[in-house]
């Protein structure tokens, strides 16, 4: 079956060559009938798996629409061979060769295309370069902004914040998450800016930045509905707590449901929050411990001396 498929693809680049070629009844190149054949071998090829060759039909199919001025079909062609880098596991190559294209959507007049392209060049890079990702994250999401298409442009950024807290990068987080922020605030989207607000204080305790975060929810207030609500009684609660070095009032707040079930970066803010110099624990009515050597008082002991002079 890949030796077939294969063979189909050297038949179609054949044909294309002989679309390119000119002569005394043919003076110009059929650019638009190779690119064609160009198209078919790529195809041809990934179904044999034979991905190096896809790509190479990809760039040439490429060229050709690009002879022939059919900018649309260009980016089409980059992006697939892209994709076939992708195949072959070179996906910093493959982003690259991604993001042309979606410059090339864009000087095309085809914004969304565009913004869909660097999404995708996003997720691949993901887990192998977040840096890179959060760049591509963020491009989008001003494609998506430019365009007036806002839920799309904030989903972006949360992306991106979300890699920047997970990489502790949280002072770049912080005004990512600021900017999320006013974006839902501007399509009256109140409750998720109340979750950004939590999200803003986690980031700012993080950053040992107690004025910032106190700010974030100061400023928040003129959120309509915020004052009042379950989210703000907690930030209430969880700052008084930090500044008053109350580690365990600290715990309880982000061991709540309001917190642990928020998007898993945050959440894990919360659990792995620590208030400044490891603060005071209450006291916990635990059973008695084994004391140290040296100590040797106990709640019998206690008892047999109450009763040592007898009882009368």
């Amino acid at each position: 079956m890949a030796a077939q498929k294969i063979n189909e693809g050297l038949e179609h680049l054949a044909k294309a060559e002989k679309y390119l070629k000119t002569g005394f009844l043919k003076w110009k190149p059929d650019y638009d009938s190779a690119a064609s054949e160009y198209g078919k071998a790529a195809v041809a090829f990934k179904n044999a798996k034979q991905f190096e060759q896809a790509k190479d039909a990809c760039l040439r199919e490429a060229v050709a629409h690009e002879n022939n001025r059919k900018l649309y079909s260009l980016c089409r062609a980059y992006e697939q061979a892209g994709m076939m880098l992708k195949e072959m596991q070179k996906l910093p190559e493959a982003v690259q060769l991604i993001e042309k294209a979606s410059m090339m959507y864009l000087e095309n007049g085809t914004p969304d295309t565009a913004a869909m392209a660097l999404e995708r060049a996003g997720k691949l890079i993901e887990n192998v370069d977040p840096e890179k990702a959060v760049q591509l994250y963020q491009q989008t999401a001003n494609v998506f902004e430019n365009e007036e298409r806002l839920r799309q442009a904030v989903e972006l950024l949360g992306k991106a914040s979300r890699l920047l807290v997970r990489g502790r990068r949280f002072d770049e987080a912080a005004l990512s998450i600021q900017k999320e922020k006013n974006i839902y605030k501007e399509i009256e989207n109140y409750p998720t800016c109340y979750k950004k607000t939590i999200a803003q204080v986690l980031v700012h305790l993080h950053r040992n930045d107690y004025v910032a975060a106190e700010r974030c929810v100061r400023e928040s207030y003129s959120i309509p509905g915020f004052n009042g609500s379950e989210d703000c009684a907690a930030l209430e609660q969880l700052l008084e707590g930090y500044d008053q070095q109350d580690q365990d009032q600290v715990s309880d707040v982000c061991n709540s449901p309001l917190f642990k079930y928020m998007d898993n970066d945050y959440a894990k803010l919360g659990l792995s929050l620590v208030v400044p110099g490891g603060g005071i624990k209450k006291k916990s009515p635990a059973t008695p411990q084994a004391k140290p050597d040296g100590v040797t008082a106990t709640a019998a002991d206690e008892e047999e001396d109450e009763y040592s002079g007898g009882l009368c």
